[in-house]
């Protein structure tokens, strides 16, 4: 079986992954913003000329963009997924 590729693997709830897991995807998506605007900041430090001016405007912006970032969380999961519906009821209009 190693050779060949794996066979699919069917979810058979509707039920999304759990907050833990929500919770550590964002703090590591915002761990990663702010150890890059970290970066930003150290490097305005060492450079000079337009470098400086661009890593400055990165070390003022990321802030909200990591926030932005670390709030998309769970609207993420659904994109893919429907509710399940039953094929034996369904609302009718009247008309026909």
């Amino acid at each position: 079986m190693s050779d060949q590729e794996k066979p699919p693997v069917y979810s058979i709830t509707s039920a999304v992954t759990g907050l833990s897991y929500d919770q550590a995807g964002r703090k590591k998506r915002y761990l990663i913003s702010m150890s890059l605007r970290t970066v930003c900041f150290v490097g305005a430090l060492f450079t000079q000329g337009i470098i400086r001016w661009i890593l400055i405007f990165g070390a003022v912006f990321l802030p909200y963009i990591a926030v932005v970032i670390a709030n998309a969380g769970r609207e993420n999961n659904f994109k893919n997924s429907q509710a399940p519906q039953s094929p034996n009821r369904s609302i009718d209009t009247g008309k026909q």
